[in-house]
């Protein structure tokens, strides 16, 4: 009992020394074997399956510095046979290729062939508008009202002055309107001739130009359908003939812009009752209905074709107008007042086009 609690006493004493850091007895260490003396002491068949070649590690062969890294400096020499200018050279055409078929893709995707996506985009808004068309066309001949087919020939008479004074007064809003209608086929002729004309497909414009003297915008929209842009390339010798110097004339922009400003204060200032027998008019006549219809469309497409017009003539200091041609007639009409003429536009890009050239 008592040699039992002598020792564990003795052991609480070894303990308290080691844990206040009393030197420990040095024990004498096996030494660790060299590797040569590990190769050495290898079995014969490790080596052989080596093929009998001599297992080289560390520095027993040197080892060029980041040659087998994945990510190696480029500052250091390559692998032997290498050359990195003539790699260099290969991965810049690699690059030079690949955006020259990415430049060509996106070419003919905006040009219309391949069907891209601009093609896509052409051929949906081809198809909305003629289908714009065919239901404008369905609801004149099936369902605009014609109550007064008689009085409509009497009036299309007497706006033609094919009836003499009988007496009759005419409306002071359906006049204005009428001539009015006569102007709007000028304007769209110097709105597409020469920046609404289609390269692609080859089709005139000018015989629906003068199709809308008598259709208005019936006979413009079937065009606007198969419009494909860019315009065909134009000469300083074709603007300085008919009928291009007629429609570049600031002159006739003036007139036309001066005689529909003047017909509208006309209508504007029509009384209340020449209003409301328009009004009825409308409700009850074919001939005064699909007019009020046609020019609200020569209205609602204009500022498109006088965009177009502005960004084909490189105007930059006319989008202003963009807002005003949004007004029935008078903005694009003074648009076509105050725009550069192409004359000036083929003086001013011409040396520099000689010179990219």
């Amino acid at each position: 009992m008592l040699s039992s609690s002598s020792s564990a006493a003795a052991a609480a004493v070894v303990l308290t020394t080691t844990s206040g850091r009393a030197p420990l007895l040095h024990l004498p260490r096996t030494p660790r074997p060299t590797t040569a003396a590990r190769i050495a002491a290898a079995p014969d068949s490790s080596r052989a399956r080596a093929g009998g070649a001599p297992l080289l590690l560390g520095s027993a062969v040197p080892r060029r510095r980041g040659w087998a890294l994945v990510c190696r400096d480029s500052s250091l020499p390559g692998p032997p046979g290498v050359d990195p200018v003539a790699e260099e050279e290969e991965n810049r055409k690699k690059t030079e290729a690949v955006a020259a078929a990415a430049a060509a893709r996106i070419a003919s995707s905006g040009g219309g062939g391949g069907g891209g996506g601009g093609s896509l985009s052409d051929w949906t808004t081809s198809v909305l508008i003629f289908g714009i068309w065919a239901g404008l066309m369905y609801y004149i001949f099936q369902l605009a009202p014609n109550q007064t087919p008689y009085r409509d020939t009497y009036f299309l008479q007497k706006l033609c002055n094919l009836k003499g004074d009988d007496g009759f007064r005419m409306n002071d809003v359906l006049v204005p309107l009428w001539y009015i209608m006569g102007l709007w086929p000028l304007v769209y002729s110097m709105l597409l001739l020469p920046t609404g004309r289609s390269s692609k497909s080859k089709i005139p414009v000018w015989p629906f130009l003068i199709l809308s003297c008598i259709g208005g915008a019936y006979a413009l929209i079937p065009y606007f359908v198969l419009w494909k842009p860019p315009p065909p390339p134009i000469d300083e010798e074709e603007i300085g003939q008919w009928p291009l110097k007629f429609l570049e004339s600031k002159l006739t922009a003036g007139v036309t812009f001066a005689v529909g400003l003047g017909l509208i204060v006309y209508a504007a200032k029509a009384g209340g009752e020449d209003w409301q027998e328009f009004i009825r008019y409308f409700r009850e006549s074919k001939l005064i209905h699909i007019t009020c219809l046609d020019f609200c469309l020569l209205s609602a497409f204009s500022p498109f074709w006088v965009y177009n017009d502005l960004t084909a003539r490189r105007w930059k200091n006319g989008s202003w107008l963009l807002p005003l041609a949004l007004i029935p007639f008078v903005g694009p009409s003074l648009y076509l007042l105050l725009r550069p003429s192409l004359s000036s536009l083929l003086a001013a890009t011409g040396p520099s086009d000689d010179k990219t050239q």
